[in-house]
């Protein structure tokens, strides 16, 4: 564990931790320049792939932060590194948004609705959810024998201004009771994604810190890495959670404004 002093990369959940919904934390703006101006660098690190990196943009931009592609690694780029390292040239089914399957066709998947075709499945946070998608790819689980089976991430709920909706987990946890068959899960809590944003950006595990609210990805995807990492509880984790989990974080915060005003009061 380092001091939040001498982090120098700063890899951020954001729904729950920089903002909620639509609504940005009064914090966040200065708290992401502070880091740029002391010499340090952030990302941001999602798990919802119900979005392109293009749609987190624009989003940013009507909250009035300014970012561009080099400031997000992704579920979505996380599981097509992945599955260009071990299932190049597969043809997808993809239980996703628009912007997932156009995320896998760019790093050059066949996305294809032919079940007959299909050579792995893809399991997203799906805001464009059918009972068709639901049927296939029971029909594709309970017919073709061992096929590939991967999720973009295991978050059980998405935070709303209004409390949660669900997430892709909870959307796997029903076609396991179909199936009996778990996804193979890329995004948080495994290490991928903050090792490929550390060797995006340059920067060691000692020089790195994972901060979120949710310690069964956030949390844990930091330790799997070998970061620092920073709870905080202005999301879905509660003290009485914190207190229950087997995982422990490096901090706990109740926003991530302390971490301003650590780096404020070191310059």
């Amino acid at each position: 564990m380092k001091e939040i002093k001498d982090i120098k990369l700063f890899l951020f959940d954001m729904d729950g931790t920089l903002y909620l919904g639509d609504r940005l934390f009064d914090f966040t703006d200065e708290l992401l320049k502070t880091i740029r101006a002391s010499g340090g660098k952030y990302m941001f690190m999602i798990n919802n792939s119900s979005k392109s990196v293009a749609d987190y943009i624009k989003k940013l931009d009507r909250l009035g932060i300014k970012s561009t592609y080099e400031d997000f690694i992704t579920s979505s780029q996380a599981t097509a590194y992945y599955l260009n390292k071990h299932h190049k040239g597969a043809r997808l089914y993809v239980c996703g948004t628009e912007s997932l399957k156009q995320e896998l066709r760019t790093n050059g998947f066949e996305v294809t609705e032919e079940l007959e075709q299909v050579d792995l499945i893809v399991m997203g946070f799906d805001t464009e959810l059918t009972f068709k998608k639901l049927h296939d790819v029971s029909k594709l689980l309970l017919t073709i024998e061992n096929i590939p089976y991967i999720a973009t991430n295991p978050d059980y709920v998405c935070p709303t201004e209004f409390g949660s909706v669900p997430d892709c987990g909870s959307v796997c946890d029903m076609l396991y009771n179909v199936s009996g068959r778990r996804p193979l899960v890329i995004g948080k809590p495994e290490a991928l994604m903050p090792i490929l944003a550390m060797e995006k950006a340059g920067y060691t595990k000692e020089q790195t810190a994972v901060i979120g609210d949710r310690i069964y990805t956030d949390i844990k995807s930091g330790i799997a890495s070998g970061a620092t990492t920073i709870l905080v509880l202005s999301g879905e984790t509660t003290m009485d959670v914190l207190e229950k989990s087997a995982e422990k974080p490096d901090y706990v915060m109740e926003s991530a404004r302390e971490i301003l005003e650590v780096l404020k009061n070191e310059h």
